[in-house]
């Protein structure tokens, strides 16, 4: 019966330690695809949350002085035919 005992205790060790190794794989490969992903990303020149913002509200600004500019050439145009004499 000793016998019996020992191949098991010795075989629950055994998948102990197999487990242990996959679980250290498991880590390794995690970290290799990890800086693999973040070297990629640099790669890519990705911007920052801050500088699309900024971008964005600049672009938001050009568009409020693009219409207001619009607006004003429109009365200036207006005007301007207003002004002008009609020939027929």
């Amino acid at each position: 019966m000793q016998g019996g005992n020992r191949i098991m205790d010795d075989f629950a060790r055994l998948m102990t330690d197999v487990a242990g190794m996959a679980q250290g794989a498991q880590r390794e490969v995690e970290g290799v695809v990890r800086s693999q992903f973040e070297r990629m990303i640099r790669d890519m020149d990705l911007v920052t949350r801050e500088e699309f913002e900024a971008v964005r509200e600049m672009a938001a600004l050009a568009r409020d002085d693009n219409e207001k500019l619009s607006a004003r050439l429109a009365a200036l145009e207006a005007r301007f035919a207003e002004e002008t004499p009609k020939t027929a």
